[in-house]
């Protein structure tokens, strides 16, 4: 899964089984998920069209599943979790007759979810939505223009999504916590200028960080005038052992470590992979070769 933003529209592009609540949703394999900020003025009676309008424009085809809100994009929060990465963008207000009402998730695994998974995928996601509306002082569960796309690529790995199994509790987690988040940046409690990250750590006790490439502490990690715009690689885990290896995990199992790479801190690299979002990890390898070692 590879996610990009274009202007107003976030943009998920992959190999996707996917389940949406949406316009036009239903149970299908697509390949391109999207989020779209519209005007206020749009006309909600002729959403279709423009959704097949906005997929158009982009080049993408083989079938898509799209999402449509006016919250601007730079109040999105996207999520990550170890497999699991989940996208908020919310907008509420205390009166049902003011302002822009939709909040919509998409939550995408890069394990592969059966069909029943992904259906209880949403389930569980608009739960949390819902736990995380009363713990921020809504009267309300949702508003009635939400939408929910659960997504995943792969093979089949979880048969279940439900709040007590490993890919469930981290969909209910991300979905609790975006929509938390988005909200205070919809009602300009907390200011950004682009999209927010965050990542599910584990370092001095589980908990979620917020990450910004603006005074990190361990800057350079690699080597001076690196970029840090991939800092959580796109690729991750791209299971390339000229790029990292699988170690034990102290929790169990394993997990892929790139501790070493500098593939993506490279800044023609970098520079290559922002204006080419779905560059692959082999044409990225070979702009390198030719430049030389950073």
């Amino acid at each position: 899964m590879r996610y990009f933003l274009r202007n107003d529209t976030l943009f998920l592009r992959g190999d996707f089984t996917a389940a949406s609540t949406g316009v036009r949703g239903g149970l299908r394999k697509v390949a391109t998920i999207f989020n779209h900020t519209v005007p206020k003025a749009f006309p909600h009676d002729e959403p279709a069209p423009a959704m097949d309008a906005i997929a158009a424009r982009q080049g993408f085809f083989g079938g898509y599943f799209g999402l449509l809100t006016a919250v601007p994009m730079r109040h999105l929060c996207i999520l990550q979790y170890d497999c699991v990465t989940v996208f908020v963008t919310a907008g509420i207000s205390g009166a049902e007759t003011e302002g822009p009402h939709t909040i919509n998730i998409i939550a995408c695994s890069s394990e592969g979810l059966a069909d029943g998974a992904l259906l209880e995928a949403i389930l569980t996601v608009t739960t949390a939505k819902g736990d995380a509306l009363r713990a921020m002082g809504y009267p309300v569960s949702g508003t009635p223009t939400d939408a929910v796309i659960a997504a995943c690529e792969g093979e089949v790995q979880h048969r279940y999504a439900g709040t007590l199994t490993p890919v469930g509790k981290r969909l209910s987690d991300a979905a609790s916590h975006g929509v938390q988040e988005a909200l205070k940046r919809y009602r300009g409690e907390v200011e950004r200028e682009a999209p927010s990250l965050f990542v599910y750590s584990r370092y001095g006790g589980d908990h979620w960080v917020e990450w910004s490439p603006e005074g990190c502490p361990y800057y350079p990690c690699h080597f001076e005038g690196q970029r840090c715009d991939f800092c959580y690689c796109p690729f991750y885990p791209c299971r390339d052992p000229s790029l990292g290896q699988w170690v034990e995990s102290s929790r169990g199992g394993q997990v892929w470590n790139c501790a070493g790479c500098t593939l993506l801190h490279d800044p023609a690299v970098a520079d290559h992979l922002e204006r080419y979002p779905e560059a692959s990890l082999r044409e990225l390898k070979k702009m390198r070769k030719k430049k030389g070692p950073a």
